[in-house]
């Protein structure tokens, strides 16, 4: 929790490695609930999409039929952001990720949208022997100011 907090007031983000079910998401929702700040959620997927995360373009009609584009936000615009087993996605859907953490996101269309702030995005990483079909490449974890295990009482022995 310590750790969150400075990553949180110092602007970083954090990689948590652990096997599932230790209450990484309660930290993270509690944190969020105690600052009163917008959370969310993203369960990483082999079948997850860049746009799932930043969102996209979408068309909407009103009530005479007439069309017009407008920028549907994805979960990335929130203050705390949980990014749930990072490395079951594709490289490509990792990288949207990392690039909103670092730069903003970059929709399809202008114009620009801000994420909100504070911002924070805490990620988990479950160990390759356990069930992550995809890698999370070491050049990638300077993206993150701390990294965190979380071990289970049976792995502390």
């Amino acid at each position: 929790m310590e750790g969150v907090l400075i990553c949180l007031l110092a602007g970083g983000h954090v990689l948590l490695e652990g096997v599932p079910g230790l209450g990484k998401t309660t930290l993270l929702r509690t944190l969020a609930r105690t600052l009163q700040l917008k959370y969310s959620r993203i369960q990483f997927t082999p079948d997850l999409m860049p746009a799932d995360i930043v969102g996209s373009m979408i068309i909407e009609s009103d009530d005479r039929g007439a069309k017009a584009l407008r920028f549907q936000h994805g979960p990335i615009f929130a203050n705390l952001v949980l990014a749930d087993e990072i490395n079951r996605a594709t490289p490509k859907t990792q990288s949207a990720l990392l690039e909103a953490m670092q730069d903003g996101p970059s929709p399809a269309a202008p114009p620009p949208h801000e994420l909100d702030q504070p911002f924070l995005v805490m990620a988990t990483r479950t160990p390759s022997k356990w069930r992550a079909p995809t890698r999370f490449p070491k050049r990638r974890l300077d993206r993150f100011l701390m990294k965190f295990w979380s071990l289970t009482p049976a792995m502390r022995s």
